[in-house]
């Protein structure tokens, strides 16, 4: 019933026109939908407002109990009109090249009993629809609705072959036979990673100042990890970005075709639309061809990943790509190139070169931190100028303090990190093939998650419920009727003969003859055995097939039976269960009698439920995206408790046809509905591709499984690609992650996991970015604030270290610092997103603590002769210069500063010291402070790793401090504390005490920022709904409710 077909029972007010809603609402300007009081009134004022009739664009269906209906005429209600009407013009007629058949969507049935089901919902039963004036033919034609299935009307098979001259002309208007991609050198990957990036060019920038000051050494240092951080990079996008070259390995490069009335042996490039090819066993399919005759079993392994062949029939759609392991055919080529199953994939997998979202970061704070660098270097290196330090020192100690203070290293450490960890996910069944995806899973906010094979078994698994139709019939009965319409001695040939033939009990065969049988075929539609009971003699016909065919088999007379076998497939079919009719002869009449249905479903994985859950704890929203038809996917989603806002494709965009981009405001128009949607039914590829590229311009982390061929372009937009068990060769070149283990158990856990790892990550970042700004403050006010000389007329006029020092302070092991990526971490229970803001705010709370307990310091040892000083009042005698310059480094080293580099201006003697520290790691209170996020540092134990790393190196920083040799060190005088250790304890007692400080300064800035949701650090990486996606929520209950449909979330 259509909306205008029920206009008397929602009263001639439902016509109005869209001037009256307007003066209604006393407006003129055409924003009349939303505020009209009634669903039924909108909808027939978009419709005026669109020119078009909406109930007719959502399927001719108006019935008051469909909820797929009203679902969809509300999406439109929420939506701009012209943007209704740019999606109207958009639609395109889905063909071949969209879709691709699977060994588990039985031929037999082609979705026909979900379509019958949908059809006796919406206008009853054979008896009610005779009633209404609904014709057969008008049912039939909805039910064999195999839109992209079936060959277009204008579809002409090829008989007879091309001439040369007629392929030529076809090359011409269609290109070659071949997958479009653009090749990029490798050679300019690599240079654009090692010279074209802010990174790279900062420490360009630094080798040639360090080459300027002839330090050679650092300079080669400074090459290493330039180079490093290149090769890392270009290995990564290699490794990734090949997912169009796997498409190309599975093509072969020669097909049979007939010209000019013979058969040759040609070129598959140059095949064209319309030539007749032969299809034999071992051969490759070379583009997408329409079967013209017979049938024969298509190998599919290279597009869906599925080891069972493909019984294909007249009028299949073969793809390019698949392989014959069963008989031979002559076929039509339907489409080439581009434009095939292959070409549409392979034109939505180039290359963007887009940042990965960590690299975005790293280099985010990499330009602050240079900033702050750059700045503060420049200026106390004019006034080390205007104090009369040479260019050659002031140059020298400025690029080492601006050097140090950088971490050039940062992004070594942190795929360091990645690769330790990803250790953990493939232990668990998920192999990485982009480390920095580890970092994306983390902050992974919604899961697209396809349903078959993930969600559910992949398996069609017989229901109990066996609907019978004649006395004395059962379901074991109905099998084996179900199981002699079939070659029960041979392998299943298809996804139905494979349920039958593994369930029936095959003893009870054994009273059967087949005299003969009639295999499926697309004319008939359904399965045919006769046979002989060896028992009695009784010969007799068995059928199975889809419902509306087997119930046209029955006496136009026996109305009852079609009207009870169509409630209960309706019934069925409301379940998402799968109807397969079974019919047999009298021997005595020869007329067929229906003797029952048998019903079944792929059912979810036993763990899938709970998995759900668990997404659902961590605030990961996951979204079913599936092929399958509404009402499997709304049933999958119901048993999940996944939600039942399920959409058809028919709501969502496409492509434009020829230049293959995406709609202009594709977030503004369609966010609202992909975020409230709970899942996609009866997609398409391009569809999951612009669902993925929709949310991702709503700036959420998305994730996508798949398998097949045509998933990969939505693998590789996807911030996280995932790659199911089974996958093809495209998919897994396509996707970061890759798993070994079926089903959904595995992503979930590979989140806690990636999460921990990114707590490392982010715990290492904090403590970096208040080391550097430890250091940075801490040189800068020193300089400018402390001059020794007012203390005491023998002591240097400005405050500063020798090189040695600043590089033991600055200088990082990577052997201990490693040991952040086997630190024990704990998981958010949120998506881990970065937040900048609150990460500074953080990082600065420890930097500055730390920097005012060493300014602190370092004024109490320089007033320490003072008798009135802060030291004399404790007792302690007067500290030497060179005992303030060990005592700063000792306390900077507990709680100051560790880098990516040292450098610069040191004699051969003081790089021994150097190398013989290279188990110095400094900064390890603070660093002890930072790895517990939001905690005090007590409360998340340390790895064993970490904790033996830091005293190592606290423990090798304090012997050189006691034990430094009295020398001067480029006119400094260095001393050791032996003579002193009353300050070398009070020095460690006195950072001890300030580390506590830190460490509660901390906790309580976190405290604050969570208490008013500071830089929303409450919700950062968390779906939030906006008021306008609230609005659409509430519109669609309000009017399933008013249309008397029952509302479950």
């Amino acid at each position: 019933m259509t909306i205008d077909e029920n206009k008397e029972t929602t009263g001639d007010d439902a016509t109005l026109t869209t001037a009256a809603a307007d003066e209604e609402l006393g407006k003129t300007d055409h924003e009349p939908v939303a505020p009209l009081p009634t669903f039924r009134k909108r909808v027939q004022v978009l419709s005026d407002l669109t020119g078009m009739n909406l109930a007719e664009l959502s399927g001719h269906r108006a019935s008051r109990a469909d909820r797929l209906t009203v679902q969809e005429l509300t999406v439109l209600l929420n939506m701009d009109p012209e943007a209704v009407v740019n999606q109207h013009r958009r639609r395109r007629q889905k063909s071949s090249s969209d879709i691709i058949t699977k060994f588990g969507q039985a031929n037999a049935l082609k979705g026909d009993d979900l379509r019958l089901a949908e059809e006796v919902e919406r206008f009853g039963t054979i008896t009610e629809r005779t009633e209404k004036g609904r014709t057969e033919a008008a049912s039939i034609g909805t039910i064999e609705d195999h839109e992209g299935l079936e060959p277009p009307d204008d579809f002409v098979y090829n008989h007879v072959g091309l001439t040369s001259v007629q392929a030529a002309a076809l090359l011409k208007e269609y290109g070659p036979n071949q997958l479009p991609e653009k090749v990029e050198p490798k050679w300019l990957i690599f240079f654009r990673l090692l010279f074209c990036a802010p990174m790279p060019i900062m420490i360009w920038i630094a080798v040639i100042i360090e080459a300027a000051i002839l330090n050679w050494l650092d300079m080669g240092i400074l090459l290493l990890i330039q180079f490093t951080n290149a090769s890392i990079s270009f290995y990564e996008t290699n490794k990734a970005g090949d997912a169009v070259a796997a498409l190309k390995s599975s093509l072969k490069p020669s097909a049979t075709c007939k010209r000019d009335g013979k058969w040759e042996v040609v070129d598959a490039t140059q095949l064209v639309p319309g030539d007749l090819v032969l299809l034999g066993s071992g051969s490759a399919i070379p583009a997408d061809c329409r079967i013209n005759d017979s049938e024969i079993d298509v190998d599919q392994a290279a597009l869906t990943g599925e080891s069972l062949p493909v019984t294909m029939y007249k009028g299949d759609s073969c793809k390019m790509g698949s392989t014959v392991v069963r008989g031979e055919v002559e076929g039509t080529v339907e489409f080439t190139g581009a434009n095939t199953f292959f070409g549409k994939t392979a034109s939505l997998l180039e290359e963007s070169h887009e940042l990965s979202h960590l690299q975005k970061i790293l280099m985010t704070i990499m330009m602050v931190l240079v900033a702050l660098s750059v700045t503060l270097s420049l200026i106390y290196f004019a006034y080390l100028l205007v104090k009369g330090e040479s260019l050659k020192e002031a140059l020298s100690y400025t690029v080492v303090v601006l050097v140090a203070s950088i971490p050039l290293a940062i992004e070594i450490v942190t795929t360091t990190t990645l690769a330790i960890g990803s250790k953990e996910l493939v232990a668990e069944g998920a192999i990485v093939s982009r480390l920095a995806a580890i970092e994306d899973l983390a902050g992974m906010s919604i899961l697209c998650s396809d349903k078959t094979g993930t969600l559910t078994m992949n398996k069609m698994v017989l229901q109990d419920d066996t609907p019978t139709y004649s006395d004395g019939e059962d379901q074991s009965s109905v099998l084996v009727y179900a199981a002699i319409a079939a070659k029960w001695k041979e392998p299943p040939r298809d996804a139905l003969d494979r349920l039958t033939l593994g369930s029936v009990d095959f003893s009870k065969l054994d009273f059967y003859k087949q005299l003969d049988y009639l295999p499926f075929d697309p004319q008939i539609k359904r399965t045919e055995g006769t046979v002989e009971d060896t028992r009695t003699g009784e010969v007799f016909k068995t059928t199975k097939g889809a419902p509306h065919i087997i119930l046209n088999l029955l006496p136009k007379d026996d109305i009852a039976v079609r009207d009870k076998v169509e409630a209960d497939v309706a019934r069925f079919g409301a379940l998402g269960i799968r109807s397969l009719a079974v019919a047999r002869t009298d021997s005595a009449s020869g007329q067929w009698k229906m003797m029952g249905l048998l019903t079944f479903l792929d059912p979810p994985r036993e763990d899938t439920k709970k998995t759900i859950a668990d997404a659902k704890e961590y605030q990961v929203d996951v979204k079913m995206i599936t092929g399958d038809h509404l009402l499997i996917a709304r049933n999958t989603a119901r048993q999940l408790d996944m939600g039942d806002r399920i959409f058809t494709a028919e709501r969502l965009p496409l492509l434009d046809e020829e230049t293959k981009q995406k709609p202009e405001g594709l977030s503004e128009t369609y966010g609202d509905l992909c975020l409230v949607a709970d899942g996609f039914a009866q997609v398409y590829p391009e569809h999951k591709y612009l669902i993925v590229e929709c949310l991702r311009e709503m700036n959420y982390t998305v994730g996508m499984t798949g398998d097949g061929v045509n998933d990969a372009p939505a693998l590789k937009r996807a911030d996280v690609g995932i790659a199911v068990a089974g996958s093809t060769d495209a998919a897994r070149a396509a996707a970061d992650i890759i798993l070994t283990q079926e089903g959904l158990g595995t992503i979930i856990f590979g989140i806690f996991i990636a999460r921990a790892i990114f707590s490392r990550i982010n715990n290492f970042v904090t403590y970096r970015i208040a080391a550097t700004l430890q250091l940075l403050i801490f040189f800068f006010i020193s300089i400018f604030a402390f001059h020794p000389a007012d203390y005491d007329e023998e002591w240097p006029e400005f405050f500063h270290m020798p090189v040695i020092m600043l590089m033991l302070i600055t200088l990082l092991n990577d052997g201990t610092l490693i040991t952040i990526a086997y630190d024990n971490a704990e998981p958010s229970h949120a998506p881990s997103r970065w937040n900048l803001t609150c990460l500074f705010t953080a990082s600065s709370t420890l930097g500055m603590v730390a920097c005012i307990s060493s300014l602190l310091l370092l004024w109490f040892l320089l007033d320490s002769w003072n008798p009135d000083g802060f030291f004399q009042s404790l007792g302690m005698q007067g500290v030497e210069y060179g005992q303030v310059i060990t005592a700063i480094y000792l306390k900077v080293s507990i709680s100051g500063k560790s880098v990516d580099y040292y450098s610069s201006c040191i004699t051969p003697y003081e790089r021994i010291y150097i190398s013989l520290c290279s188990f110095d790691s400094s900064d390890f209170l603070t660093l002890f402070s930072a790895r517990t996020g939001q905690k005090f540092f007590w409360q998340i134990r340390p790895s064993k790793a970490l904790l033996i790393g830091a005293c190592f190196a606290l423990f090798l920083s304090s012997i050189l401090a006691i034990f430094w040799p009295s020398l001067m060190i480029e006119g400094i005088p260095v001393e050791g504390l032996r003579n002193d250790m009353g300050l070398f304890g009070f020095v460690w007692l006195y950072s001890f005490l300030f580390f506590l400080l830190q460490d509660g300064a901390k906790v309580l800035v976190y405290k604050w920022m969570y208490k008013v949701n500071f830089n929303d650090i409450s919700t950062t990486g968390v779906v939030v709904l906006p008021e306008s996606a609230k609005k659409l929520i509430a519109d669609l209950d309000a009017n399933l409710k008013e249309e008397g449909i029952s509302v479950h979330h």
